[in-house]
């Protein structure tokens, strides 16, 4: 069920909030895939040490957007949404131009950190502007749909990378990351209303920011989905950070790299399609265990497959492999998120800092291990998703032991968390 602030007039229709919240967050798959093409480039340039090391353009970049979201949330509550949102836009711009300028690897990476830190403006807004928006199961088809839209991104962007890469040469990739900035900024700042009027605003006050983080981290339901948000997200990063290395020299792809990385795109969106019409009839919880027993089983399936072909099974068989496990990690973003968030509806602003950012920080350190032990093999990738889904479903039950069976309608207002 949707519900408007009070006293706001809503600029935005349903479609066109949709569009423009998936338009703000695809800024963060772009950031990543769109550069992942160039990184042999990018690190044969600015004097990269090691091949592993041009991973770091990609970690670095999640590290800025887990740390950045501790701040943006409570800015929000404080602020407003839109004003918190535009200062990560401001970031992002000139974490653009430093590492469009960058004459050296380091200088690289500040750009690439910086970047990070500016869009988890915009990302976690966006999920602060969803939860005020709606509620409940609504608010995970709405985070589904905002998911399926943006998936645009990563199946497009290797091969507007490449294209780029093999016309202007890599820094060109940084001069469109720029434009798009500029524009999303213009559309958000003339579409968007501002959802949070100033009479729920919270006055920024260290014992109140601490009173609001101690609800968050107390919450046995919201902590338990946190982590195992953390862990599907560890397992798909370790990916992220090693695909190119995986697919355009292990398996020898070169330039067909990103018709193999679109291709496994499409499996995370078209999951995350079916989850928006499967989450109304079959629930949330449900469908994120089908989903975790889902990538464990056929993720321990093929990590014997992979160590009988000594880490180099058919390419066919690891896309099949990883196709389902994508489907599986379609379902669980959305719907993880969204059960983490439920409790929080009174912060959602620092709600969404904390979870977002708790997530992505565990995300980054199992990922960047999972990337960093690459050794021309998939199986650390392999392993890696195994261990992590197992992890996942741990925490998962451990959010769910002693908690009410889930609902479509029920939402936990801030009233009832006093």
């Amino acid at each position: 069920m949707s519900h408007a602030s009070a006293g706001s007039h809503r600029a935005t229709g349903f479609a066109e909030f949709v569009v423009l919240m998936a338009s703000l967050t695809a800024l963060v798959a772009l950031s990543i895939d769109m550069v992942l093409p160039s990184l042999p480039a990018i690190g044969a340039a600015l004097g990269a040490a090691r091949p592993n090391d041009n991973q770091w353009v990609v970690s670095l970049l999640f590290l800025g957007f887990g740390v950045g979201q501790f701040f943006y949330g409570p800015f929000s509550d404080t602020a407003g949404r839109k004003p918190a949102a535009f200062l990560g836009l401001i970031i992002f711009t000139v974490g653009c131009s430093l590492a469009l300028l960058s004459q050296n690897f380091t200088m690289m990476l500040a750009g690439r950190l910086l970047q990070g830190i500016g869009v988890a403006g915009p990302r976690t807004i966006t999920i602060a502007l969803v939860r005020d928006r709606f509620e409940g199961r609504e608010m995970a088809r709405v985070m589904s749909l905002v998911t399926a839209v943006f998936i645009v991104a990563p199946i497009v962007a290797p091969t507007i990378g490449q294209v780029l890469l093999g016309f202007f040469g890599w820094r060109s990739i940084f001069v469109v990351y720029l434009a798009m900035g500029l524009i999303t900024s213009v559309w958000f700042g003339v579409r968007q209303e501002e959802t949070l009027p100033a009479a729920r605003r919270i006055p920024f006050a260290l014992p109140r920011l601490a009173s609001a983080a101690r609800q968050v981290v107390t919450n046995r339901v919201t902590v338990g989905y946190t982590v195992a948000s953390g862990f599907v997200f560890g397992a798909f990063l370790g990916y992220l950070t090693s695909a190119q290395q995986i697919l355009q020299e292990e398996y020898e792809l070169g330039a067909l790299f990103t018709l193999y990385f679109s291709a496994l795109a499409v499996a995370i969106g078209g999951a995350s399609l079916a989850n928006a019409r499967l989450v109304l009839r079959y629930g949330m919880r449900r469908l994120s265990h089908l989903a975790l027993w889902g990538i464990l089983v056929v993720s321990v399936v093929f990590l014997i497959v992979a160590r009988l072909s000594s880490g180099h099974p058919p390419l066919m068989l690891l896309m099949a492999y990883l196709m389902v496990s994508f489907f599986g990690i379609g379902l669980l973003f959305g719907n993880l998120t969204t059960m983490a968030m439920q409790p929080l509806g009174a912060i959602a602003g620092t709600g969404s800092a904390i979870v977002g950012a708790t997530s992505m920080l565990i995300s980054l350190t199992l990922g960047t291990a999972i990337g960093q032990s690459y050794n021309g093999t998939v199986t650390p990738l392999v392993g890696g998703f195994a261990i992590l889904s197992l992890c996942s479903l741990v925490s998962a039950r451990f959010a769910e032991r002693g908690s009410a069976p889930e609902t479509g309608a029920v939402l936990v207002s801030g009233a009832d968390l006093h």
